[in-house]
C-alpha cells in the first residue's frame, strides 16, 4: 500500500484522476444514477441511468488521461455527446431552464470529490488539493459541454416547434368536390411562403384538385417577395394540373400591389373566398341558386 500511496505521489493530478475514474466509474455510475440529471431522463429503469452515469465516468477518465482537462472538444467527449444531446432533450421538453441543467450538472461533482478525497485520504493535502483541483476542472467543462448540447437541443425544439406551427397555420379545406382552399392569416414571409406552396401543392395532388384557392383576407400586407411567392405558388399549382385563383384582396392590398408596379394579370382574382368558390363551383357546372327570402307571415 505504500509503496502504491506513493506512485500516487509521482503521478500528476490528471493522471492520477484518470486512473480513479475508471477505477471507481462503477461506484460513481450507482451514485450518479440518483442524481436529478439522469434519474428524470432514465424514468424506465435505474440500470438505464447507471449506464449513462458509467459511458461519462469513462468519458471523463479519458479526457483526464489526454490531459485535456478544459478542453469541450476533447476526443474523449465526442462518446457521450449525443448521450448529452439526448438528455439535453429531454430536460429540456420537460421544461427545465439552462440554469437548471447547469446546477442538475453541478450536483454531479460533490459525489465523485467525496470518493477521490476518501481514496487519497492518506496523500498529502497540497498533493489532494491539486487532484480535487484538477477533477474540478474536469467536471466544470463537463458541464460545459452539457451546456452546449443543450443549446443546440434547445435550437432544434424551437425549429421544430416553429416549423409545426408554420404547418398549423397552414391548413388545406376541403371546400367541395375537387376544390381546396388556404386560408392565410398573419404574417407571410419566405419559410411561410414555401410551407404555404408545399401544402397546397399536396392536397391538390391528395384531394384531385382542379381548383386551390388562397384566401388572402387576413393577410396585413403583402410586398414585392410575398407577390412573388404567391405568383410562384399559382405556376406551380398549374403545372400539377388545378387552377389557382387568388381571394381576398383588401383595397390598401391591392393598391401597394399597383405601386409596387406587380404585375397579376396573369393570376385570376375574387374579392372574397365565396366568390372564388362560387367561380370554381360554376366551372364545374354546378348552379349557384340564390335562397329566396321568406315569405311574410299573414297579420
Amino acid at each position: 500500500m505504500p509503496e502504491q500511496q506513493s506512485d500516487k505521489d509521482r503521478s500528476g493530478p490528471a493522471e492520477v484522476v484518470a486512473e480513479f475514474l475508471r477505477r471507481r466509474r462503477e461506484q460513481i455510475a450507482q451514485r450518479w444514477a440518483d442524481a436529478a440529471v439522469f434519474r428524470t431522463v432514465f424514468t424506465v429503469s435505474r440500470d438505464e441511468a447507471v449506464e449513462a452515469g458509467r459511458a461519462v465516468a469513462e468519458a471523463l477518465a479519458a479526457v483526464a488521461a489526454a490531459q485535456r482537462l478544459e478542453d469541450s472538444d476533447a476526443d474523449g467527449f465526442m462518446v457521450v455527446r449525443e448521450q448529452l444531446a439526448r438528455t439535453a432533450q429531454s430536460r429540456t421538453r420537460a421544461g427545465a431552464t439552462v440554469g437548471q441543467i447547469s446546477a442538475e450538472m453541478d450536483a454531479l461533482r460533490p459525489p465523485v470529490t467525496d470518493l477521490l478525497l476518501d481514496e487519497l485520504a492518506e496523500a498529502p493535502a497540497e498533493h489532494q488539493r491539486e487532484c480535487v483541483t484538477a477533477l474540478t476542472v474536469l467536471m466544470g467543462t463537463l458541464r460545459l459541454v452539457m451546456l452546449e448540447t443543450t443549446s443546440i437541443a434547445g435550437q432544434e425544439l424551437i425549429n421544430r416547434q416553429r416549423l409545426e406551427l408554420l404547418e398549423i397555420a397552414t391548413p388545406v379545406i376541403k371546400l367541395w368536390e375537387g376544390i381546396v382552399a388556404v386560408p392565410l392569416i398573419g404574417t407571410l414571409d419566405s419559410a411561410r411562403s414555401q410551407v404555404v406552396m408545399e401544402t397546397l401543392l399536396d392536397a391538390v395532388v391528395e384531394q384531385h384538385a382542379r381548383f386551390a384557392i388562397l384566401d388572402i383576407t387576413g393577410v396585413p400586407t403583402v410586398d414585392s417577395l410575398v407577390a412573388q411567392h404567391l405568383m410562384k405558388t399559382v405556376a406551380a399549382a398549374r403545372l400539377m394540373g388545378a387552377e389557382c385563383i387568388v381571394s381576398g384582396i383588401r383595397p390598401a392590398i391591392a393598391q401597394t400591389i399597383v405601386h409596387l408596379g406587380i404585375d397579376l394579370s396573369s393570376v385570376l382574382t375574387r374579392a372574397s373566398l365565396a366568390d372564388a368558390l362560387g367561380y370554381a363551383l360554376q366551372q364545374q357546372g354546378a348552379h349557384i341558386v340564390p335562397q329566396a327570402a321568406p315569405a311574410a307571415e299573414p297579420q
